[in-house]
């Protein structure tokens, strides 16, 4: 029984690990963005878009669990 504690304090604790870097990718991501706007860059911006949705969707499914 311990083991399996033990085993899911672990499993949270990376998940916590996981959102926390994927909050500083979004933030990356969107100064990224913020750049490419402003450099009228559609391609980079495109990029950036399509990132922050893989991001926003990991970040759904790590609050789901």
């Amino acid at each position: 029984m311990k083991q399996v504690m033990n085993q899911a304090l672990k499993a949270k604790e990376v998940e916590r690990h996981r959102a926390a870097v994927l909050r500083m990718e979004m933030d990356y991501e969107l100064a990224t963005l913020f750049e490419a706007i402003g450099e009228e860059n559609d391609q980079k911006r495109s990029q950036c878009k399509q990132r922050l949705e893989r991001i926003r969707l990991e970040l759904l499914k790590l609050k789901a669990l």
